[in-house]
């Protein structure tokens, strides 16, 4: 099997897997599934009722469950760019971001978020590589290295009598 050493600034990047789960403290947000995505340049996160208000703010809800629609948090939040995006269905979109800060394992870091109806995939969020660059080095054959699933979401085993 061959081995591949990092050298220099490599040493101190944090590896992670293609799949973790993050926290938005700011947002009260604890064990939110999402895919890394070294292909995809900015971060997406799913939200739902986007509303812009006054003053460059936005109102949204935050899906946290696929499936439980009744998990969300609303958060307002500052609008730090509205730019075109060109997803994967190849045709740019205009989209709004905010920032804020996520926690990865034991490293906490201000990221940018684009706000997007993400409805029909599997990940609330998507981390692309602007919120990695210089932090993270990811190992595409794990998930969950320096995360694991919160105790919440994990399923309750049940043993026959």
């Amino acid at each position: 099997m061959l081995t591949f050493r990092p050298v220099g600034e490599a040493c101190e990047l944090l590896v992670i897997g293609w799949s973790e789960y993050l926290d938005i403290p700011e947002w009260s947000i604890s064990g939110l599934r999402a895919k890394v995505d070294t292909g995809a340049r900015t971060s997406a996160l799913h939200v739902e009722n986007i509303h812009e208000m006054g003053g460059r703010l936005v109102r949204f809800d935050v899906r946290l469950h696929r499936w439980r629609s009744d998990r969300r948090v609303t958060v307002v939040a500052p609008i730090t760019r509205r730019t075109p995006v060109r997803p994967t269905s190849g045709s740019a979109e205009m989209r709004l971001f905010v920032s804020t800060r996520v926690r990865l394992g034991p490293v906490e870091t201000e990221i940018e978020l684009g706000l997007v109806d993400r409805r029909n995939m599997i990940f609330r969020l998507l981390i692309g590589r602007a919120a990695l660059a210089g932090r993270f080095v990811v190992d595409v054959n794990r998930k969950h290295v320096v995360s694991h699933r919160p105790a919440r979401c994990r399923p309750r085993v049940t043993r026959g009598s």
